[in-house]
């Protein structure tokens, strides 16, 4: 459902009461994953900067207020939207495997894994995504958007209970480096909730590349935002993370940071009944979002009605069949044939509806569809005990921005810091998102030289053309796409504005191989929040599906954000998951 007005459809009391309002401005909206980050994109906004240069601003920042899941040194996937052309672009902000790495390194001495420290390593892309993004469609300098986050990091912010929580229950794996220890457990414990946490490293580091920006400002924008990318990937930065993994072991060389760059191109779509659905490349999970559109697409969802057990049944089964093509056939695009028209069309799709049967669960892992390079899936169970699989990895964040001009920005950076090692003095952690490889010879996302993981992080957009622009997404690993997909369908076809639909009861199927090592599976478990009625559990129990209660609204079910631009009346609707500490604001 989109109106015009976009008034939530209240008649058929599908649409549930809010914790919090939606936010509304009639210049611009911010909505990050904490709100702290939310009020450093909101000072750029009031100083007169881009959606572009406040995103930035926001995604620095979420790295320091949130270092224990989002890394000044990992990952950050970004879409931009521009009002003036309506074209959508992506800038991959994903690192790939140095030179010296070797599959064969990980099967002989570590067994087919991929352990944690300085080996899962890949090169740091956050840092190049926001210089770029900066370049191409922002208007302010490095220092300028970066100004929050040093402040913030120099001078501390009170430590709050989940950041808190996580710590604590990392603590061992914080002790193992003691440059991680040094900044987490600072007198020997995880600092509790209340505190003053200080990172005066990760300030000083971030300095440093203003610093050398500045240097060069005389020379114009672009002069200078070059000086801040060769400081991180060429100057002292680099220089310790080299001179680091040449003391433990590691695989990263000067020439790796210095020959290394982000992708910007066009971003992908699909259009969902008018509305035009964009993700990230095939070397993130992002595409599987749009599969999962293209296959309940033909169905009458709202008739089904919300969260009953037949809806979730029918989204269950899309999402596995999406996240069945997504284990086969997604990779690097660079270093992998991907027949990505294939998986990308409304025939592929309806022959994939095809296979869901409207009373009973599927296989736990229905096979990928019939498509060049098919290949068989592994399932490797875990324990039915085992609640890591079911509990995701707290790593990542998300903001989304819309400005003035109706310019858009969404990107969802990530990479935590317990289960790599900072590098010493810098307060940073070169990425360690090879965690999302596998050292599995003939895998498509194998461990090897230049090849890039396979990435959780997708941040997305929608554009219903001239109705509405959309920025939105959230953390959560492999829930990310399923989170997306349900906020969005409560919005689309259920009428709920953006804070109810971020807010409405989630479910997750785990039914398929974990994007983390060591990619375990929980065939059939579906973990739903108990704000569901207890008989649509029992009805899908009976249907064949592994039923299992989140307590609540869950922060392991997501923590969507989203800012919502209506073309015709010019209003930003903000909305902010209260399930982590995510906050919108606009003016």
């Amino acid at each position: 459902m989109s109106t015009t007005t976009y008034a939530p459809d209240l008649t058929s009391g599908s649409a549930p009461t809010s914790m919090r309002p939606a936010l509304a401005g009639l210049n611009h909206m911010i909505s990050a994953g904490h709100y702290l980050a939310t009020q450093a994109g909101m000072d750029i906004l009031q100083a007169g900067g881009n959606a572009v240069d406040a995103g930035v601003a926001a995604g620095i920042a979420l790295g320091v207020v949130q270092s224990d899941i989002v890394n000044f040194g990992g990952v950050a996937p970004i879409l931009v939207y521009q009002a003036q052309t309506g074209k959508v672009w992506s800038i991959s902000g994903l690192g790939y495997w140095p030179r010296a790495t070797r599959l064969e390194t990980f099967l002989e001495k570590h067994g087919g894994t991929i352990p944690a420290g300085v080996l899962r390593t890949v090169i740091p892309a956050a840092p190049d995504a926001w210089i770029t993004a900066l370049e191409r469609f922002g208007t302010m300098s490095f220092g300028e958007v970066a100004a929050g986050a040093i402040q913030l990091a120099r001078d501390g912010f009170v430590m709050y209970p989940l950041m808190a929580e996580v710590l604590a229950d990392n603590a061992k794996n914080y002790a193992r480096w003691a440059s991680n220890a040094a900044i987490y457990l600072p007198g020997g414990k995880p600092p509790a909730a209340g505190s003053l946490f200080r990172q005066t490293d990760l300030a000083a580091s971030i300095q440093y590349m203003a610093d050398e920006e500045r240097t060069c400002q005389g020379d114009g924008r672009l002069a200078g935002l070059a000086a801040a990318r060769r400081a991180f990937y060429e100057g002292d930065i680099a220089a310790a993370i080299v001179n680091y993994h040449k003391q433990e072991g590691g695989l990263i060389t000067h020439e790796d940071l210095r020959d290394f760059s982000v992708e910007v191109d066009p971003a992908l779509v699909t259009d969902f009944r008018g509305t035009q659905v964009h993700s990230c490349g095939f070397w993130c999970q992002g595409p599987s979002l749009l599969q999962m559109l293209n296959i309940l697409e033909p169905r009458d969802l709202r008739a089904l009605g919300h969260n009953s057990a037949a809806y979730v049944h029918l989204l269950t089964e899309a999402i596995k069949l999406a996240f069945a093509d997504r284990e086969v056939h997604y990779a690097d695009p660079r270093h992998t044939q991907i027949p990505q028209g294939d998986l990308l069309s409304k025939e592929y799709a309806r022959q994939r509806l095809a296979m869901i049967a409207a009373d009973r669960a599927g296989p736990d892992m229905p096979p990928a569809g019939s498509l060049p390079y098919r290949r068989d899936i592994d399932l490797r169970p875990t324990g039915p005990d085992d609640t890591a699989r079911t509990d995701p990895r707290l790593d990542t964040s998300y903001v989304a921005v819309v400005d003035k001009d109706g310019n858009a920005f969404s990107a969802t950076p990530s990479d935590g810091s317990y289960n790599i090692p900072v590098i010493p003095g810098t307060g940073i952690c070169a990425s360690g998102r090879g965690s999302q490889s596998w050292a599995e010879a003939g895998h498509p996302c194998r461990v090897g030289p230049g090849r890039r993981p396979r990435l959780t992080p997708n941040p997305s957009m929608a554009i219903r053309p001239g109705e509405y622009v959309m920025p939105f997404g959230t953390p959560g690993g492999d829930v990310q796409c399923q989170a997306m997909l349900q906020t969005f369908l409560n919005i689309e076809v259920f009428g709920m504005d953006v804070q109810q639909a971020i807010e409405a009861p989630r479910f997750a199927t785990f039914s398929f191989p974990s994007s983390f090592e060591p990619h375990n599976a929980m065939p059939g478990r579906l973990m739903i929040e108990d704000l569901v009625a207890r008989g649509v559990g029992d009805e899908l129990a009976a249907m064949g599906h592994a039923v299992h209660w989140w307590k609540d609204r869950s922060w392991r079910a997501g923590a969507l954000c989203a800012v919502r631009h209506e073309l015709q009346s010019g209003i930003r609707w903000g909305g902010a998951d209260p399930r982590r500490p995510a906050y919108a604001a606009g003016w």
